[in-house]
């Protein structure tokens, strides 16, 4: 009895260990993943700062700050969508600060209705929001659509090319002067995946079946041999 039943009972000890290494993995991620986003959290809601002349694009990222200057009128429209609005674009607009620099910045979302009624131009204007390299394109990203003035990236480095521009975007957190129907959307943490608790629930319960299964075939074995 005792050999039939050293096989059942090593396979349940080894696969429920294992189940419980992956188990205890996916804690350590949620912790993991938990840290970053309440530090990105502290980050995009700390006080701003001057633009950094030449910031860096991994340390600066999520870096709140705040310009004045004017909206020269120049932009690129991003194809884009929102749930309670439909389809639309992304604004990404030239501002001149008082030093004359010229940045880039996403003034939020605007639907196809209003893109056609709104002017883009102010004289005066301030921003407040956080510096971002947006990393929303691949392979398959057409090119933009010159013709429509129409993107579908927001990657910095070919917009401020076309634009004339530093490769420096902000997405605007607070953006005056106001223009009717272009909503801004700031940075959050609201798309940041954090799964991991349903994953180790998924392992932790499998582990505790295939313990229960190993119980049930060791005595079903002792049963048979009794």
């Amino acid at each position: 009895m005792l050999k039939r039943m050293i096989g059942p009972v090593l396979f349940g000890i080894i696969g429920v260990a294992i189940l419980l290494s992956l188990g205890n993995w996916q804690v350590a991620r949620l912790e993991w993943k938990t840290g970053i986003i309440a530090n990105i959290e502290a980050r995009i809601h700390a006080a701003p700062v001057a633009v950094p002349e030449a910031p860096d694009r991994e340390a600066d990222r999520y870096l709140p700050v705040e310009a004045a200057g004017r909206y020269t009128g120049e932009a690129v429209h991003v194809l884009s969508s929102q749930r309670e609005r439909g389809t639309g674009s992304r604004v990404i607009a030239v501002l001149e600060t008082e030093t004359g620099r010229r940045l880039l910045v996403d003034r939020g979302f605007i639907s196809d209705a209003a893109r056609l009624q709104e002017e883009l131009v102010a004289p005066q204007a301030e921003v407040t929001g956080n510096l971002l390299w947006p990393l929303d394109s691949d392979s398959f990203t057409p090119a933009p659509d010159l013709d429509r003035d129409l993107w579908f990236s927001r990657d910095a480095d070919p917009i401020a090319e076309y634009l004339d521009t530093e490769a420096i975007m902000i997405i605007a957190r607070e953006d005056a002067p106001r223009v009717q129907g272009l909503v801004p959307v700031p940075i959050t943490t609201a798309g940041i995946k954090n799964d991991h608790f349903g994953y180790a629930v998924t392992w932790f319960s499998l582990a505790f079946v295939w313990a229960v299964m190993t119980v049930i075939l060791v005595w079903r074995i002792r049963q048979q041999t009794a």
